[in-house]
């Protein structure tokens, strides 16, 4: 892992977000979807490295490009783990709607936890909080805890949460407190991430989503110095979900023992999600955002807004690019 790498891996990004972009509002999720996965892969083919998915687009048999375990890169060079989610938000990105955004995490060989295609319960809070909030915590105590770590009252906190039928309950404590609930239909990395910087309006991140985005939240939260706990879920009644309208907590289990998930109550500190010596975060916005606009087709040119957050030189960099088309003759600023 070297700066020309984090340079290589921001374009990667891009090239998806972009990909994704020319297929907004149309409602086509799965092809927005396909055009991002082929377009990060290509990209990534290009790079000088042994790489390696390990957070994908599903299995083999499932995925044609970016499954997990699936290696990448030219095959020499230093030795990658790539988490990819190319289009984070697919649904926000068919309708038009602010959020999606082209996403990975990297870090070196063994350094990203294998996450399985489960969900997972999340707490991301911002750096004050870091160590004082827990995720074993009701949300009325984790909210009292953040009050006094950001010197705000409950009733200037604003609480991010999936929009889904399990949250319910925990909607109602959030604002029973006297917080602010911003629930979101989609793309709960952005959310997770915009926890660690001041001046987003988004103080904490809590319940259930995907897990594999849970890891790629935490490696951006590692690198802000921010607070992330993930604990996978695996009882089909707590999850609340179609997807699992034929599995049972006794099968899923058995899924994670499996995989070599034994303890399978454990709760993950962000550095065991990420726990790799050098951790990069890479997001390109496809639709606009809390953090970073959408991409943005012009007659010239084409442009994007990503952001990077590594712990090689402790940096979160926001970046601007300009993509020049052949023959430009006007590129405005």
């Amino acid at each position: 892992m070297n700066q020309t790498l984090i340079q290589e891996i921001l374009e990667v990004v891009e090239q998806a977000a972009i990909a994704s972009a020319k297929l907004t509002g149309l409602g086509q999720k799965d092809e927005a979807d396909a055009a991002a996965v082929e377009a990060m892969r290509l990209r990534m083919g290009k790079i000088e490295m042994k790489g390696k998915i390990v957070i994908g687009e599903g299995e083999r048999d499932e995925a044609p490009m970016l499954y997990i375990g699936e290696e990448v890169g030219s095959g020499s060079g230093p030795g990658v783990d790539f988490a990819v989610d190319p289009c984070e938000g697919t649904n926000l990105c068919a309708n038009n709607q602010r959020g999606s955004m082209a996403v990975l995490a990297a870090s070196d060989t063994g350094g990203l936890f294998n996450a399985p295609d489960f969900y997972m319960n999340k707490l991301a809070a911002p750096p004050a909080a870091k160590g004082k909030v827990d995720i074993r915590n009701s949300a009325t105590e984790n909210l009292k805890i953040l009050s006094n770590c950001l010197d705000l009252s409950i009733d200037e906190l604003t609480v991010v949460v999936m929009d889904r039928t399990r949250h319910k309950d925990l909607i109602k404590e959030i604002r029973d407190c006297g917080a602010k609930v911003q629930p979101i239909s989609d793309g709960d990395v952005q959310a997770a991430i915009a926890c660690g910087f001041a001046g987003t309006g988004t103080h904490c991140l809590m319940g259930i989503g995907a897990a594999p985005e849970g890891v790629i939240s935490a490696a951006a939260m590692r690198a802000l110095g921010g607070h992330f706990q993930g604990q996978l879920v695996y009882d089909p009644s707590i999850a609340q979900t179609s997807e699992w309208a034929d599995y049972t907590k006794e099968g899923n289990i058995k899924r994670l023992n499996e995989m070599g998930i034994t303890n399978i109550d454990k709760i993950y500190e962000a550095n065991e999600l990420a726990s790799g010596e050098n951790v990069v975060f890479a997001g390109s916005g496809i639709t606009d955002g809390l953090l970073f606009d959408g991409v943005k087709f012009e007659r010239d040119c084409v442009r994007t807004s990503s952001l990077v957050i590594s712990t090689l030189d402790n940096t979160a960099r926001f970046t601007n690019t300009v993509h020049i088309k052949d023959g430009a003759k006007s590129i405005s600023l």
